[in-house]
């Protein structure tokens, strides 16, 4: 019988700061994010299906992704997934994962790797925009590889947040602050990192107000007429992608800077190029858009089962 490997069990068997490194290994170990395939979109009466396929030299995997915008306001989860992963060669299936959980983690720590070099010794003031499930892997994430001295998370309306679903930083909770309200305005002066994580499809936040060293990471939308960063930020930041065609197909962020002259496509530096060192990045403003690729699940997919077979052995 072909195993399930629910979400419990993924996250106890990758810890998000070994999701991170996994995802730096494949990009080192020569994975191309520029040989995959588009994700494709079937339109449905309640929202998408999302198809994500990707293969390596021992796997190929799929993820089945399904975008309920209404769900919202019937207190369900906006995505619902299911990865199935495959045998290389026989392409017998060999696991099937709870995508959402997969998702959940490999997201953050796709945004982790392209930016790690960015994020230096120093503890870190985080800003979070979004509560849900990637703006608390983001936190997990950071906090894995980072020492973080504070964690402000910005919602719409804090008292429906569920504080113990937040990770917490050195033993200290995240606060909560209202969107607009002065203190997201303070904590924006001082963050040294800021996680973009939500459904907006206009800027969160006036750029200006951030450091000229802070580090930035957009990852709530794959469309190109959404974003959660204005085209000034674009202008003076480093932008790192997941793969340059992509992002000029997928993510809003950066095809609407271009859109309004704030970002040429050859300043677009691809993340492989930065973890493998290929491509430095400078002191000022960093951002990562990412938008999401098919190889990072089947990355994340492959060390889980991996994982998974040595707790059983």
């Amino acid at each position: 019988m072909v195993p399930f490997i629910e979400a419990g069990e993924i996250a106890r068997l990758l810890p998000p700061g070994d999701a991170v490194d996994v995802v730096e290994a494949v990009l080192r170990g020569g994975l191309d994010p520029a040989a995959g395939v588009a994700r494709a979109s079937v339109p449905l009466p309640a929202g998408e299906l999302l198809l994500m396929p990707a293969w390596s030299a021992s796997h190929a995997g799929v993820k089945l992704a399904a975008v309920a915008p209404g769900n919202a306001a019937l207190g369900l989860p906006r995505i619902n997934a299911v990865y199935v992963l495959y045998d290389g060669v026989t392409l017998r299936p060999v696991a099937f994962l709870d995508g959402t959980a997969l998702t959940a983690l490999r997201t953050p720590a796709v945004s982790v790797a392209a930016v790690r070099a960015s994020l230096g010794e120093r503890p870190l003031r985080v800003v979070v925009f979004g509560a849900g499930p990637q703006g608390a892997g983001h936190i997990a994430a950071l906090g894995a590889v980072a020492e973080l001295s504070r964690v402000d998370v910005v919602v719409r309306s804090p008292e429906a947040v569920h504080r113990g679903a937040l990770p917490t930083s050195g033993g200290v909770p995240p606060s909560v602050l209202r969107a607009g309200s002065a203190g997201v305005a303070e904590a924006l002066r001082g963050a040294d990192v800021v996680v973009c994580a939500t459904t907006a499809r206009t800027p969160l936040f006036d750029s200006a107000s951030l450091s000229g060293r802070v580090v930035v990471m957009a990852v709530g939308s794959h469309e190109p007429d959404a974003r959660e960063v204005d085209a000034a930020l674009c202008w003076r930041a480093t932008v790192v992608v997941e793969d340059v065609t992509t992002a000029l197909r997928e993510c809003g962020d950066v095809v609407l800077a271009i859109a309004e002259g704030a970002l040429t496509p050859d300043r677009l530096v691809p993340m492989r190029a930065v973890v493998t060192g290929s491509a430095t990045v400078g002191d000022g403003p960093v951002l990562f858009k990412g938008s999401g690729m098919a190889w990072q699940d089947l990355a994340i997919a492959e060390a889980v089962l991996a994982r998974s077979a040595t707790s059983r052995s």
